[in-house]
């Protein structure tokens, strides 16, 4: 089912509507009695103080009195339904957006980091707001409907006038909410533009200084951020129309109703309590009408963040899954047969339990398009892909990712400890310490008193290159997939360093259940490798072990001896 912004809305509505039906008749009572407050003191002028009676001025303050304990009590009840539905709502939209962006299938939204953060935080919260949307003008409704019902019962006229007016005022108000729906929107996707630049500019500023170019990263950050206040402006000129507009109708129709009322008290038609109650009732018409105009508003808004929510539920998958959850045990782990991805073509490649295979690129974008075909990220590949003997369009998505692990040189940490993230959420392992050393990452632990309980930065800034890229290796180690992957897993390390790396990896990975392929140039590694294949122009040129074409292909050579 497609998703719109319209759906997400309604859908909200639906999995709320014990809470929001609570709130909004909750809230409708609070009106109601606000509405009877005029009515109670018209009779209270009429009964008791015309007449001069103590038991009807009894009757009026006790009647007042419970007036007033239930808009207290009704108004902070309501809220607290409706606040807890929104929050509840935001909560599962969130969950929703992080669900489907961080789905192994990948999204084709197109938006950058930034903006969906922007629509997992921002957005979510004001599509939810569509709950508040709906309370407030139920209740606004219902303050309308005992509004016009009184009013009524003192005089037929002022009832119509009232039943009238009010719609075609509201109606008028609303009008407006389609402009506001489209600027909110640009606004929205103006802040998202701007937030994503800046979650570049952040992450690269080391960069940018190194190159000099920070100062044009600054000043097209400044272009961004006026485009954004200028679509903000905007934005909020539309609510101000909005509001002015309601704040003139509502007073235009008070002072109407009031006038005629007036008239009618002075030529006897109706009684000094009535004229009190009309007064009383055409100015409090003014808060209900409000409530309808701020619903608009707020239904606007969210209306325009649900179509950006929408917009990232709804986005197709980037890669083809099937259902299978097996694979045959007496066949390859890997395999690609005559692949053609970019600048690879008729590629084939094979890995067999216990082996590690190390693939030499001249051309670093033929290393990009194999990782990006083993990683199973490239839909649109010619050949065949198969994991144990099965295409990887047949199998589940899981048991791929179980099966197949892809670690960048480019390493991502998260904040927490160094324990946390090489456990990456899960439980204790008595290999931590083995898969330390392997990665040759023990002077990393050792070098802080805390060791492995060490804190660390978003994005483990506080380390060097080379130790994130370790701390990454030692991550992909523990979590022994069938199938590692390693992209360049020593570009920033020592030649020392390289050399306990490379055989700490042929250690823990040269076992017969496990197979690994590793893209790289480096001589130790290649030097540790089973077999070494050569891809040259998007085809595999040379194989064999690193010390006969070490010795044999002066190409390679040239590219891997130092």
């Amino acid at each position: 089912m497609e998703f719109t912004a319209g759906r997400v809305m309604r859908r909200a509505i639906r999995r709320h509507r014990g809470r929001l039906s609570v709130g909004a008749l909750v809230l409708s009572l609070h009106q109601a009695t606000e509405a009877a407050v005029p009515v109670v003191i018209g009779i209270f002028v009429d009964q008791a103080v015309s007449t001069g009676g103590l038991k009807p001025l009894l009757w009026c303050v006790l009647m007042i009195f419970a007036l007033f304990a239930v808009l207290s009590n009704a108004w902070k009840t309501g809220a607290r339904q409706v606040v807890r539905a929104i929050e509840d709502e935001t909560h599962q939209l969130r969950l929703e957006i992080a669900r489907r962006v961080m789905d192994p299938r990948g999204h084709q939204t197109g938006l950058r980091s930034g903006e969906l953060l922007l629509v997992a935080t921002s957005d979510a919260e004001k599509a939810a707001l569509v709950l508040r949307a709906v309370s407030l003008g139920f209740a606004g409704s219902t303050a309308l409907a005992v509004s016009s019902v009184a009013l009524l019962l003192v005089d037929v006229p002022l009832g119509l006038g009232v039943l009238i007016g009010v719609p075609l005022l509201v109606l008028g108000i609303q009008a407006l909410s389609p402009l506001l729906t489209r600027r909110t929107s640009s606004q929205q996707e103006a802040v998202a533009r701007t937030t994503a630049l800046a979650t570049d500019l952040v992450g690269g500023l080391r960069t940018l200084r190194g190159i000099g170019a920070q100062h044009n990263a600054a000043e097209r950050y400044r272009r961004s951020s006026e485009d954004t206040l200028k679509a903000t402006l905007r934005a909020a000129s539309t609510n101000g129309l909005q509001d002015g507009v309601t704040t003139a109708s509502s007073g235009l129709l008070l002072a109407a109703v009031a006038g005629v009322a007036g008239w009618f008290a002075l030529n006897g038609r109706i009684t000094i309590g009535e004229l009190i109650t009309v007064v009383g009732l055409a100015q409090f018409i003014a808060e209900p009408v409000g409530l309808l105009g701020y619903s608009g508003q707020v239904f606007a808004t969210s209306r325009a963040s649900a179509g950006r929510l929408a917009s990232v539920l709804g986005s197709p998958w980037e890669i083809a899954t099937g259902a299978s959850t097996t694979v045959d045990p007496g066949k390859p782990l890997l395999s690609l047969e005559q692949v053609g991805y970019k600048t690879l073509s008729s590629l084939d490649l094979s890995l067999e339990p216990g082996e590690l295979v190390g693939v030499l690129c001249y051309d670093p974008r033929d290393a990009d398009a194999l990782l990006t075909v083993v990683a199973g990220r490239a839909a649109d590949h010619s050949g065949r892909v198969l994991v144990g003997g099965t295409e990887v369009e047949e199998l589940d998505i899981d048991l791929v990712r179980r099966s197949v692990l892809v670690e960048q040189h480019d390493t991502d940490l998260f904040e927490g400890t160094l324990r946390s993230n090489l456990l990456a959420g899960a439980g204790a392992s008595s290999r931590l310490e083995e898969v330390v050393a392997a990665a040759a990452a023990t002077d990393v632990v050792e070098a802080h008193a805390d060791g492995l309980d060490h804190p660390l930065a978003a994005r483990g800034r506080t380390l060097s290159g080379g130790q994130r890229q370790r701390l990454g290796l030692a991550r992909a180690l523990l979590a022994e997939p069938p199938v590692l992957v390693l992209h360049d897993p020593s570009t920033a390390v020592d030649a020392v360093t390289e050399e306990l790396l490379a055989e700490g990896l042929a250690e823990v990975r040269g076992v017969p259940e496990l197979a690994t392929l590793v893209l790289t140039s480096s001589p130790a590694l290649l030097g540790k490798m089973h077999r070494v294949l050569v891809v040259s122009d998007g085809v595999v040129v040379a194989e064999g072990r690193h010390a006969e074409l070490a010795e044999t292909d002066s190409a390679y050579q040239e590219a891997v001896l130092r």
